[in-house]
């Protein structure tokens, strides 16, 4: 029976979600602030208040084979890694492609969401919207929540003594645009992640110094891997997951790190992370140690306090007229349209059955899409969780008693907390998630059974890129162009850099071969005992 479906954001995830909502026939309607689809990916020139903001140099980390959804490809003529613009464009095809425009109520907020009085009978929602200053209230079977967690700053200034002293400007990284404004400014930009390392490179350009200060240190990965390939259609593989389940810790660890140093020694340039076997998400960033290297970007540790022109660091150094403090400081998971008990615990950490479902619930009539942290692509991801929500919204798949899901989830946050470090409940590893999740689904690639059917096929799914084709193969959802788009993605890779043609070696060496080779019998094996 369809269902009446309310979906809150129409960026990445909420399109996923209201695309896969409406694919199994639910009456759908996707509520979006602003004026167009996109939602973090939409750029605007200046912040506003309950909206993700980027600025405006953000590429896409993920390459376009593995940050498509599965069910459509990413134009060949587009770039591997692609500008905010160019991304969004793409989305601007797939709300077309899949007619979802007709579904989206456009410059609409979302007041609040709350149980109706029978809930525990019917699981139904109230939802309270505003749109040009009129509130509608309309009741819904189910909610899907893809509102991202880029919303709101996170701005810690009691770890910062003295910053009220301050007489320079300082402001989170949200509300930074464009290196135009700074030519000549003395900066600090306190944080190292994708964002402070970014602004760090895009400052230092136009700005007279700029200094990154870091507490923890990083990894830094360059988008640009072995061979010239995009770094994720090289390590995100399944071959790559096997063997970090099943090699020792300490092994792993090991081939980790050294890894992580093939490019440049961290050490040499003040990056190197506290805890450096922890599987935490690199700053993906190409530039970074150019300018370090050249001077343009100065490292400094943590900052100790802060004077009315300086900025005082915990080894003792100090930098004196500062104009510019930029707190790349990360963002607070926060849902302010509806009462924070029902995604968080205790702890007041956001805590949800498989990243997706709250589990205290009564009913499971509402999902939150696309707020798990993985090396993956966001649209895969979130198409998975999707497809797999309204099955279990429709009662289609059925999730486990209250007790068995709060068990699992203090059992999965011990393993994070070994994995990806204290606080990281969000965090997990792509291809695990994503086989755990497509299973639930019945789309899970059968890989045994492709050995049997298919090896060339088979071949790919194991040893290639770990690509969002795999989980529309098979099973409910099944894309018909899947079997292609696997066989054909490293063409689809190279076309959007080999503009010029010229004669081609061999893809791998010998010796990679011939390991290869070696290793597939006793990793065929291995492969058919583990696989359930």
């Amino acid at each position: 029976m369809a269902q009446n479906i309310a979906v809150i954001g129409a960026g990445i995830s909420g399109l996923a979600a209201l695309k896969c909502s409406l694919e199994v026939g639910n009456r759908t309607v996707c509520f979006e602030k602003g004026d167009d689809v996109g939602g973090l990916w939409n750029f605007m020139d200046h912040a506003e208040d309950g909206r993700a903001s980027i600025y405006r140099s953000v590429f896409t980390n993920a390459c376009k084979v593995m940050m498509c959804y599965p069910d459509f490809p990413i134009p060949d003529e587009y770039p591997n890694f692609m500008h905010n613009k160019v991304f969004q464009d793409y989305l601007r095809l797939y709300a077309k492609y899949f007619d979802l425009l007709r579904h989206i109520q456009f410059k609409t907020a979302v007041v609040s969401v709350k149980k109706c009085p029978d809930f525990q009978e019917t699981g139904k929602w109230e939802v309270v919207t505003e749109c040009n200053g009129k509130q509608k209230s309309t009741i819904f079977d189910a909610v899907l929540v893809c509102t991202g967690h880029h919303v709101y700053p996170n701005l810690p200034l009691q770890s910062f003594p003295g910053i009220e002293k301050f007489k320079g400007q300082y402001m989170h990284n949200r509300d930074y645009k464009e290196p135009s404004g700074y030519v000549g400014k003395r900066v600090l930009v306190v944080g190292l992640g994708n964002s402070g390392a970014d602004i760090s490179v895009d400052l230092s350009r136009t700005a007279e110094k700029v200094w990154l200060s870091t507490r923890s240190g990083s990894w830094i990965m360059s988008r640009v891997w072995d061979n010239g390939y995009p770094w994720d259609m090289v390590y995100l593989t399944r071959y790559q997951s096997f063997l970090n389940k099943f090699l020792p810790r300490a092994l792993s660890d090991w081939l980790y790190e050294r890894m992580m140093e093939k490019r440049f020694s961290h050490k040499n340039y003040g990056l190197v992370p506290l805890n450096k076997s922890l599987r935490k998400e690199p700053v993906f960033n190409d530039e970074i140690a150019t300018c370090i290297t050249c001077g343009t970007v100065i490292v400094k540790p943590n900052i100790k306090k802060f004077t009315e022109t300086s900025a005082v660091f915990e080894d003792g150094t100090i930098i004196d007229n500062v104009d510019v403090v930029i707190f790349a400081t990360g963002y607070s998971y926060a849902y302010p349209f509806m009462d924070d008990s029902i995604v968080k615990n205790n702890k007041n950490k956001v805590s949800l059955y498989k990243g997706v479902f709250p589990p205290k619930l009564e009913k499971p009539t509402l999902a939150v899409i696309g707020l798990v942290q993985s090396l993956g692509g966001i649209p895969p991801t979130s198409d998975v969780q999707a497809r797999w929500a309204v099955r279990v919204i429709k009662g289609e798949c059925k999730l486990p008693s209250k007790e068995t899901m709060t068990k699992e989830l203090d059992e999965e946050e011990g393993e994070k907390k070994n994995w990806f470090g204290r606080g990281e409940t969000l965090s997990t590893d792509y291809v695990t998630y994503m086989d755990e999740l497509s299973s639930y689904i019945g789309c899970k690639p059968n890989l045994p059974l492709l050995f049997l059917t298919d090896p060339m096929l088979a071949w790919q799914v194991l040893f290639g890129p770990c690509s969002p084709y795999q989980f529309r193969l098979t099973g409910p959802g099944k894309w018909d162009g899947a079997r292609n788009a696997i066989l054909n993605q490293w063409d689809q890779t190279i076309q959007a850099t080999k503009t010029r043609v010229v004669s081609s070696d061999a893809e791998s060496s010998p010796f990679t071969t011939l390991i290869k080779l070696l290793f597939i019998p006793l990793l065929l094996f291995a492969v058919f005992l583990a696989w359930p």
